[in-house]
C-alpha cells in the first residue's frame, strides 16, 4: 500500500517535494520505490549545479533497472543526503523520511506552482 504524505507536493516523474522557504528537499515517492524494487545505488554529481525544472540531477540503480532523477523545481542542489551513499536501501525503507534525496535553493518559487498535490497524484498513479 503506498503513502501519499499531504504535506507534501509531487511530480509525474514520481518524485515528492517538500518545501521549507527557499529550500526544497527532494525524494521519490513510496510509489516509486516499489515500482523499481530493491534499490542498490543512488548517484548525484550534481551537487552545486543550478539546474533548471525537468533536468536531470542523477540516477536511482535498483537490481533491474537504472532511472533518472528530474528536478521537480528549478535551483541549485545544496546538499546530498550522505546517508543513502552507503545505505541506498533507505530509499525503499523510508521514502518520505530518511531517504530524502536532495535540497535545492529554490530559483523560482512560482515552480512549486506546477506541483501535484496529493490527491492528483494518486489519480495519476490509480492509487
Amino acid at each position: 500500500m503506498s503513502q501519499f504524505p499531504e504535506a507534501l507536493k509531487y511530480t509525474k516523474d514520481h518524485e515528492w517535494v517538500s518545501i521549507d522557504g527557499d529550500t526544497a528537499t527532494v525524494g521519490i515517492t513510496d510509489f516509486a520505490q516499489h515500482e523499481l524494487g530493491d534499490i542498490v545505488y543512488v548517484e548525484v554529481d550534481t551537487v552545486g549545479d543550478a539546474l533548471k525544472h525537468g533536468d536531470v540531477f542523477g540516477t536511482v540503480e535498483a537490481v533491474k533497472t537504472v532511472s533518472d532523477l528530474f528536478m521537480p523545481v528549478g535551483g541549485e542542489i545544496i546538499e546530498l543526503n550522505k546517508a543513502i551513499e552507503s545505505q541506498p536501501e533507505l530509499v525503499n525503507t523510508d521514502p518520505y523520511g530518511k531517504g530524502w534525496m536532495i535540497k535545492i535553493k529554490l530559483s523560482n518559487s512560482a515552480d512549486v506552482d506546477g506541483l501535484l498535490s496529493s490527491a492528483d497524484y494518486q489519480k495519476l498513479v490509480g492509487a
